[in-house]
């Protein structure tokens, strides 16, 4: 069974945002939007004294693709799904711009588009996949920073990377629900891009959540007593041995 899965070398990530710039124009991410993005650390001392005790690196971020993900935990409608080979996609018919996934991702990966009124965020490029042809982040990148491809696949470079080289997620001890976009290099700067940019806790859904931001508006312009009006009837028809509305 394929696992897809992304490695970062931070040696080799320049800041060159060319990886930014690729996935807006094969997405058409919305302006001021990002499906990745690349942020400096600016030089920190990480506890040493004197100019060769500070370090910088480049956190380039995006969809983690996790083992567990709570957005699709937190999606009141199944839009937001894991597919088998681990990529976490968004199905837009579905999708109803509520924003509970955004809020509930760790990372920060998603964000409304404010023309389509749906989630948008990071799919590693499936349909390109689809074609045999790589992530235009991946394609595009300069220095091969970006590794992508099978974490079920011993042979494949990023296997090697994560199982054999050490390659890590960003978690912490509170968050850590298995993402699938790891980081490699100078231990010093994988450290520093961890704990300056931690997972953030999940912001789950509640029933008075979903209360003040779903249901009563609709209940406000009658489609929830429609909806359950309906529904009684279907369920009455039932009783009844009748498997349709006639």
């Amino acid at each position: 069974m394929t696992k897809y899965a992304m490695v970062i070398n931070v040696e080799k990530c320049v800041g060159c945002h060319a990886c930014e710039l690729a996935c807006k124009a094969e997405w058409g991410v919305a302006e001021n939007e990002h499906r990745t993005w690349v942020k400096p650390t600016y030089p920190q001392s990480l506890g040493g004294k004197g100019l060769f005790d500070l370090v910088a690196a480049f956190y380039v971020g995006q969809c983690n693709h996790c083992d567990h993900p709570t957005c699709v935990e937190a999606c009141p409608t199944g839009a937001t799904f894991k597919r088998e080979d681990g990529i976490v996609v968004v199905d837009y018919d579905l999708c109803i711009g509520c924003g509970y996934c955004v809020e509930a991702c760790p990372y920060g990966a998603r964000y409304i588009h404010p023309t389509l009124k749906k989630v948008d965020k990071c799919d590693f490029c499936a349909p390109r996949l689809e074609k045999g042809l790589e992530p235009a982040c991946v394609e595009t990148c300069i220095t091969g920073a970006k590794v992508f491809g099978d974490l079920e696949d011993p042979t494949s470079e990023v296997y090697k990377l994560v199982y054999e080289e050490g390659a890590r997620g960003i978690t912490s001890e509170e968050v850590n629900i298995g993402p699938n976009v790891y980081y490699i290099g100078d231990e010093k700067k994988v450290d520093l891009i961890i704990n300056k940019f931690p997972p953030r806790k999940p912001k789950l859904p509640t029933p008075a959540s979903i209360w003040e931001k779903l249901l009563k508006p609709l209940l406000g312009l009658g489609v929830v007593a429609s909806f359950l009006g309906a529904s009684v009837a279907y369920f009455i028809q039932l009783f009844k041995g009748e498997d349709k509305f006639e």
